[in-house]
């Protein structure tokens, strides 16, 4: 596998009580088996851009993890610009966000930006009987949001066939992957219409509706787009969080919690595979 060098990004200042990059910690470090890793907030300067982000290249990085933690308005105009152009110059991209309008700017991204659905008629999913909550726990969080089961637990994943290499396990071959960290209320993600590089390739199912929603889609390379993609539903799969609770989160996440993982780590093999299947096959060709 060549030197990579991945840049782990959130899209706000930071701030002790909220969803800095310091709460990727364990992403970070088993990351960096296998690449160089910069993990960074967004330091927007007295122009309102970030200098990093708006001077993004192929030149520094191989692959950008975005993680769409704000209120809906993150990255400026600019800096999306400069994501694109590191798309088009084949840089990998993956996006994380999560219910409602978090991390709502996501949509000025070529590609990837067009699979994640928001709170917003513009671009929210497209079945009108799902634009509701399905998540009722916590009443202050709107659609779209699922509930894949607590912080602190798994959630059994669906695969959707014919089996993408991101979702096999390397440790026994021909089986998938079949747990992912769960989480009250994950966003919405889908295969844009008309884009036939992008893929639905996991579905999980709400715990409390008993419906299915798509938890990935993956972009291949094409005409045009050389970079690879994939959008994730919920940043709170690779959140310190939900891999161990007791590394404590925000003061606004109220939610119960559960116990599954601490009891069991082994219940994170899965998505430990998952990770090192993502920053090997987003690598630039």
């Amino acid at each position: 596998m060549p030197h990579l060098r991945v840049l782990l990004q959130t899209s706000i200042p930071f701030a002790v009580d909220d969803w800095h990059v310091g709460r990727f910690s364990l992403l970070g470090q088993l990351l960096g088996r296998f690449a160089e890793i910069t993990a960074r907030n967004r330091e927007p300067d007295h122009s309102g851009n970030d200098p990093l982000l708006v001077r993004l290249d192929r030149e520094r990085f191989d692959e950008i993890w975005l993680f769409g933690v704000d209120a809906g308005n993150g990255f400026s105009p600019a800096e999306c610009a400069a994501v694109n152009r590191f798309q088009a110059q084949g840089g990998g991209i993956l996006t994380a966000r999560d219910h409602a309008d978090m991390g709502r700017w996501l949509r000025s991204l070529d590609g990837v930006g067009g699979a994640n659905y928001f709170h917003d008629p513009s671009c929210c999913e497209p079945e009108p009987d799902r634009l509701c909550p399905d998540d009722l726990e916590t009443p202050s969080i709107s659609w779209p949001n699922y509930h894949s089961g607590r912080n602190g637990d798994v959630e059994r994943i669906e695969v959707i066939e014919p089996r993408h290499p991101l979702i096999e396990s390397s440790s026994a071959p021909g089986r998938a992957l079949q747990f992912f960290p769960s989480h009250p209320h994950e966003g919405a993600v889908g295969a844009p219409p008309g884009e036939p590089r992008a893929r639905v390739i996991t579905r999980g199912r709400s715990t409390v509706s008993g419906r299915a929603f798509n938890l990935m889609v993956a972009f291949e390379r094409g005409e045009g787009a050389p970079g690879r993609a994939i959008a994730e539903s919920s940043f709170h799969h690779f959140a310190d969080y939900n891999w161990d609770i007791s590394k404590g989160h925000p003061s606004f996440v109220s939610e119960p919690e559960s116990y599954e993982i601490q009891r069991n780590p082994r219940l994170l093999d899965d998505v430990h595979q998952y990770v090192t299947n993502c920053v090997q096959w987003l690598a630039p060709s």
